[in-house]
């Protein structure tokens, strides 16, 4: 139990983050920049039709509110670390120093299932801005390369064996688009972060140009009767509605952390970083609510399109160029969301196994002239386009929810538990009101997660009992910093030994 429950020290991890394994490049823009490629896409492109159509209607404005308020005060917490332990590896690092090895290695495991479904997920949202946008120029993909099995089989109904081709007997359904788009951007981040940051950066704009087009132009056709004339109207779904809400768009929101994986990549990550976090939080989530107020004021919640619902939202206008660029503006969004989330993926493989817990020649390996993970990042790659191309997006989004929420619960614990245990550590930012803010934290993320379906949890219990699994036959007996302490009790034995023997 003693072996679970150790922890790293702080002053050890300091001195990690001072070995440099990968480039220092990122400076406050560059940071901020990823983590606005990260929040801003596939939440407001994608999510935002489902969301207001089937859970919270019009109060989906609430929900964002909702989930915006949580995501600060764990943000906060965030940024306090990456202040503290500048170090690759977001929550499981953090983890490892406030709660223990064991409570590190949930955590971890937990965020490579966030940031897999979470890459897919917006692979798929980036597949149906895609086939929209050149279906604008009279190109078409067939429905069985641009969707998988069960979403497919579900449209077509009677005519699905008619519609798509078979190989002995077994229908060929999948999502190339998105499967591909994956392939690409792993490419790009084997070749190097610095190339990949300056993508992103010219991404970002791009996608930022194409928010505030939909927010300006959007105005103008909003109704106000869209949004009810009462509270029943508003939130036809009731209170509880408005939770549900928050709790499946809360992905929208998971780019922030991601900013925390790249420390070991920032010039001054003890300031960098928290810049990075926090400002890339509150601008998106100015951004998310007042998209948000235009697309459910433009079209009535029950008749907003799920695939693609701004670009459809303006083209019933007959804003056919609008449509076109909020296409073209999710198409760049959302792969730069694609490029942070896999980026954070594998620097997250990397920190586990830098501690011994995942095989190190494998997914700590670095390449020697490009200076990045290339073989763990090659395995995500290629897990996600699968993923992608085969699994419908509503039933990935839930599953990254919840991952998602039990990661920030923890941090936000963790917080706590180091103000108490080692007060005097130098901290860069400190996050007020210690311990209201992370409790509020922990309070909002809790209720999102009770607000998810029991399937969805009963997925995550499954999912952390294999991880459960490869810890007891894996990590405890590889685990660098369990090999350490085993050293120092046979050191201190053979002291305690030669001393009686002296005496």
């Amino acid at each position: 139990m003693k072996k679970l429950f150790a922890k790293k020290a702080l002053r050890d991890l300091v001195e990690e983050s001072n070995h440099h394994h990968f480039k220092r490049v990122l400076g406050p823009f560059s940071l901020t920049a990823l983590g606005v490629g990260a929040v801003i896409g596939a939440g407001i492109f994608v999510l935002t039709g489902l969301a207001a159509k089937e859970y919270a209607g019009p109060s989906l404005i609430l929900s964002f509110v909702l989930s915006g308020l949580a995501c600060i005060f764990v943000a906060l917490c965030y940024a306090e670390f990456a202040s503290m332990v500048p170090l690759a590896g977001s929550a499981y690092t953090y983890s490892y120093a406030a709660l223990g090895e064991v409570f590190a290695w949930i955590i971890g495991w937990d965020l490579i299932l966030e940031y897999s479904l979470a890459s897919s997920l917006v692979a798929v949202g980036w597949s149906h801005y895609f086939v929209k946008l050149i279906g604008l120029f009279g190109l078409h993909i067939p429905q069985w390369l641009t969707s998988d099995y069960w979403t497919l089989s579900h449209q077509l109904n009677d005519t699905f064996a008619q519609s798509v081709p078979h190989l002995s007997g077994i229908p060929i359904v999948f999502n190339l688009p998105a499967g591909l788009i994956i392939v690409v951007i792993t490419a790009l981040l084997v070749v190097g972060i610095k190339e990949s940051a300056r993508f992103n950066s010219i991404i970002v704009g791009v996608k930022l140009a194409v928010i505030l087009l939909v927010i300006f132009m959007g105005w103008f056709y909003v109704k106000s009767d869209n949004w009810g004339n009462s509270f029943e109207t508003f939130a036809p779904f009731g209170i509880g509605g408005i939770g549900t809400g928050a709790a499946y768009v809360f992905f929208a929101y998971i780019g922030f952390d991601a900013v925390s994986t790249t420390a070991q990549e920032a010039r001054n990550p003890k300031r960098d970083v928290p810049i990075g976090i926090i400002v890339s939080l509150v601008l998106c989530t100015i951004l998310y609510i007042a998209v948000t107020a235009v697309l459910t004021g433009m079209v009535y919640y029950k008749d907003i399109n799920i695939d693609a619902p701004l670009a459809d939202a303006f083209a019933r206008y007959g804003l056919v160029k609008v449509s076109f660029f909020i296409s073209v503006g999710a198409v760049a969004g959302l792969t730069s969301v694609l490029l942070v989330l896999l980026m954070s993926q594998s620097r997250i493989l990397w920190a586990i196994a830098r501690d011994g817990l995942l095989p190190e020649r494998v997914f700590a390996a670095v390449h020697p002239r490009f200076g990045t993970p290339h073989i763990s990042t090659i395995i995500v790659g290629g897990c996600v386009s699968i993923t992608a191309s085969c699994f419908p997006i509503e039933e990935i989004a839930k599953l990254v929810n919840i991952g998602t929420l039990l990661a920030f619960c923890l941090v936000a614990a963790a917080v706590i538990i180091l103000r108490i245990k080692d007060p005097h550590h130098p901290r860069a930012f400190k996050c007020p009101f210690v311990p209201v803010i992370p409790i509020l934290g922990i309070l909002f993320c809790g209720y999102m997660m009770m607000r998810l379906e029991f399937s969805t949890w009963l997925r995550l219990i499954v999912w952390l009992a294999i991880g459960s699994i490869i810890y007891a036959a894996y990590g405890r007996r590889h685990s660098k910093l369990a090999k350490k302490h085993a050293l120092m009790e046979k050191q201190n034995e053979s002291i305690m030994e030669l001393d009686r023997r002296y005496l």
